[in-house]
C-alpha cells in the first residue's frame, strides 16, 4: 500500500521532502519526524546511483514514509530498476507527449499491461513469498507515477499527458519551464502564471493531482490555493543554508 497515492486519490493534500545532498542513514527519520509523508530522492541533478538509494528506500518503508525517486530520464532501466530496489513511485523529468507518458507507465506494469521484467522475493516486495498475481496487482495499484511538465511541448500537451491512464501526478517543473518558455526565473510573468493554472486545470479535469516544490511557506499556500495537492519542501541543502544563515546573521547583529 502507498498511503500517499491513496490520500491523493481522496483529494487530500500530501506533503514531503526532497533530498538532493544528504543521503545519510538518518535523513529518512529526520524527514519523518518533521511530518513528511514522502521523501523524493533526486537522481537527475545529483549523480547518485541505485546503490545509494536502495538502503534509503528500505529506511523510508520501515518508517511508513513513501520513498519516491526522480529518475534522470525516460528510460526503462531507470524507471523499472528504481521500483525493483524499493521505490514506491517515480518522477520522470521533461515529459513532452502522451506517447512518452504511456511508455513510462508501461515500464511500471507487468505484462500484459506493460513490459516490466518480473523478479519476486526482492526489495520491492520485502523479500517475501506469496501469490505472484496478487503481488503484481498490489504493485500496480501502489506505484505512483509523476510526469514533470517542464518544456513548451509538455505544456502544449499537458491535457493529453494528464489523460494517460496510469499517470497519477502532473508536476510543475517551474524553473525549467520558465527556461523553455524564454523567461528564465520570471515566476511572476503572465505566461508562467497561465502555465501554473493550466497544469492544475489539466490535472483536475482528468482526476489527477498537480505537484510543486515550494521553497517557502508562502509559496506552498499559494500553490495549494491554485489546486496543487502534492507539495514538496525546497532542497535539503537550501533549507540548511537558509536556516544557518538566519541564525548567524541574527547573532552577528546581536554581537555588533
Amino acid at each position: 500500500m502507498n498511503r500517499v497515492k491513496e490520500r491523493l486519490k481522496s483529494k487530500t493534500p500530501v506533503f514531503g521532502s526532497m533530498v538532493f545532498e544528504f543521503f545519510t542513514p538518518g535523513i529518512a527519520r529526520i524527514c519523518a519526524n518533521a511530518g513528511a509523508e514522502f521523501v523524493m530522492y533526486c537522481m537527475e541533478h545529483t549523480g547518485i546511483g541505485f546503490e545509494t538509494l536502495k538502503p534509503q528506500f528500505a529506511l523510508c518503508r520501515a518508517l511508513g514514509v513513501a520513498p519516491l525517486v526522480r529518475v534522470p530520464a525516460t528510460e526503462y532501466h531507470f524507471v523499472a530498476r528504481a521500483l525493483d530496489v524499493g521505490a514506491l513511485g517515480v518522477m520522470v523529468p521533461l515529459v513532452d507527449t502522451p506517447e512518452q507518458a504511456e511508455r513510462i507507465v508501461s515500464f511500471t506494469r507487468y505484462p500484459p499491461k506493460g513490459r516490466r521484467g518480473a523478479a519476486f522475493g526482492f526489495a520491492h516486495d520485502d523479500y517475501q513469498g506469496g501469490d505472484v498475481v496478487e503481488k503484481m496487482g498490489e504493485i500496480h495499484s501502489r506505484t505512483l507515477i509523476i510526469c514533470m511538465i517542464e518544456t513548451r511541448s509538455g505544456l502544449d500537451n499537458v491535457e493529453a499527458i494528464a489523460a494517460v491512464d496510469g499517470v497519477d501526478v502532473i508536476w510543475l517543473g517551474h524553473f525549467d519551464l520558465t527556461n523553455f518558455l524564454g523567461i528564465p526565473g520570471e515566476f511572476s510573468h503572465p505566461q508562467y502564471r497561465d502555465a501554473v493554472k493550466r497544469i492544475a486545470a489539466a490535472a483536475a479535469k482528468h482526476d489527477k493531482s498537480a505537484g510543486y516544490m515550494a521553497a517557502t511557506v508562502e509559496l506552498g499556500r499559494e500553490y495549494l490555493a491554485y489546486g496543487y495537492r502534492m507539495i514538496a519542501t525546497g532542497t535539503d541543502q537550501g533549507l540548511l543554508q537558509n536556516a544557518t544563515s538566519q541564525l548567524i546573521s541574527a547573532w552577528k547583529k546581536t554581537s555588533a
